[in-house]
């Protein structure tokens, strides 16, 4: 079974793969303080000029990236950690939903940090520094009630610009049914009252916002108070409008101007440069804008009157009783072949899992092996060096102690027979030196055994004398010896 580190490495080896097969990932990245505006992004603004009037340190640019292509562009709060707005062009209304697959910004929370692209949240997790400190995440939406609304919405976009709406900073917390709301209205809004009249489709700018309140979700992402939309027609009889949503009134939808609007944001806010056409709109124009929108908001359909409405109703009640049944029947066929096909979907994906598991395990065994193989050689391609020094050093040591042992052999042998003529050349000369003394010595010797010989004999005859004497006085008389 594979460790955790094991398994680190074949994550890491399998995101490299993904990032090589299927290169078109969201990319969006910070746009730093020396830069103009959002950057490369600054096509989405009318006159590449952004709003002026957000200042505030905690606001961060982010220019949204989709193929290595400018989708849309953000100003993030890191303070509410919502985006205040996100500014877009409409690319034409998407064909279907795309599968949600939720990014974030990790500089955003880590200004250090190398990446400079959006990415996954799992990937990230306990390697990103202040994760989250100053953006929203996904366990923050988990269990609160609150869906991830997105500012830009994805209906208004198609292809890549679709995908590229799915990151969690142009995300803000709403009800799932505000949001249901919200996206209808507005895509409504877009589609049917200001494309209809804008006569250059490409120069219809759009900014959608969100006001912050003081409720937080979870104590950390702020719940907006209010949703806003304003919308520029930088063309021939160009015209702005915006539109109001309070969160608290689902059904409420309120046009104003973008004047009225600017000063309900923010104090010295400038949505759109030059005021992008409140200067000469066309009255008539306005007029057919602001009708759409009271239609819609009333659940009319655009372009009928109050009496086409009714008959139109009325027919529509009817052949909606007759065909309910075959629109029930082939919604039924339609989710049957949309189930069949995610199951087929989701069948290869095992297969190509299971497929790549298999192939990544063996390319790790051998990248294993071959780094064990190339570690060991080159361990013993190092080792030789070192053990050819040994061996010279062995061999020249060696033959210092040879030619040492031979030295001191020889010098043994040759200390013998020097000392042994070297003593018997001095023996003559220190015999005939000696003999001087040995005569003088000899002479000494007799002389003095002369002079004891002479010695003894004195001793002996005062002896002699001495007993004589002694035995005289002794023996012969004191008279006689007077007389005499």
């Amino acid at each position: 079974m594979a460790g955790p580190g094991e398994r680190t490495v074949k994550m890491s080896a399998l995101c490299l793969l993904c990032l090589s097969l299927f290169p078109s990932f969201s990319l969006g990245r910070v746009v730093g303080k020396d830069e103009a505006g959002f950057a490369e992004c600054n096509v989405f603004f009318p006159g590449r000029v952004p709003p002026e009037g957000f200042t505030e340190p905690f606001h961060v640019k982010i220019c949204q990236q989709y193929n290595g292509e400018p989708r849309f562009a953000t100003l993030y709060s890191t303070k509410d950690k919502i985006p205040l707005y996100s500014a877009f062009k409409y690319t034409g209304a998407a064909r279907s939903e795309a599968d949600e697959s939720w990014l974030l910004e990790p500089q955003i929370d880590d200004p250090e940090n190398d990446q400079r692209e959006m990415v996954i949240e799992a990937d990230v997790v306990g390697s990103l520094a202040n994760l989250g400190a100053n953006q929203a995440l996904t366990s923050d939406y988990v269990g609160s009630g609150y869906e991830r609304g997105l500012l830009n919405p994805s209906l208004l976009n198609k292809e890549d610009f679709q995908m590229a709406t799915y990151t969690l900073t142009n995300a803000v917390p709403l009800h799932p049914s505000l949001s249901k709301t919200w996206h209808s209205d507005i895509g409504r809004v877009v589609e049917q009252a200001l494309i209809p009249h804008c006569s250059k489709k490409d120069q219809l700018y759009l900014l959608a916002g969100a006001i912050p309140s003081s409720v937080r979700v979870k104590g950390k992402v702020s719940v907006p108070e209010t949703l806003w939309l304003a919308a520029c027609c930088d063309a021939p009889e160009g015209w702005s409008l915006g539109l109001v949503k309070k969160v608290n009134d689902e059904s409420s939808l309120v046009d104003l101007t973008v004047g009225e609007l600017e000063k309900q944001l923010l104090a010295g806010l400038d949505l759109f440069k030059g005021n992008c056409g409140e200067d000469n709109e066309s009255s008539e124009k306005m007029e057919a804008i602001l009708q759409a929108v009271s239609q819609i908001r009333s659940g009319e359909q655009v372009g009928t009157n109050d009496k086409e409405a009714k008959d139109s109703g009325l027919v529509g009640k009817i052949v909606g009783i007759i065909a309910t049944p075959f629109i029930k029947l082939l919604e039924l066929l339609i989710y049957l072949f949309v189930e069949l096909v995610k199951f087929m979907f989701y069948f290869l994906w095992l297969v190509i899992k299971r497929v790549g598991s298999t192939l990544l395990d063996g390319v790790y065994s051998m990248w294993n092996g071959t780094v064990s193989y190339l570690k060991a050689i080159s361990m013993v391609l190092i080792s030789i060096p070192c053990d050819v020094g040994r061996v010279i050093t062995n061999i020249f040591l060696g033959f210092l102690g040879i030619i040492q042992d031979v030295a001191v052999i020889a010098y043994r042998i040759l200390r013998i027979p020097v000392g042994f003529v070297l003593h018997l050349a001095s023996f003559p000369y220190y015999s005939i030196c000696a003999i001087p003394s040995v005569v003088k010595d000899m002479a000494a010797g007799i002389g003095g055994t002369f002079s004891l010989a002479i010695d003894a004999t004195a001793s002996i005859l005062h002896g002699f004398y001495y007993v004589a004497c002694h035995i005289a006085k002794r023996f012969v008389p004191k008279g006689s010896s007077a007389d005499l």
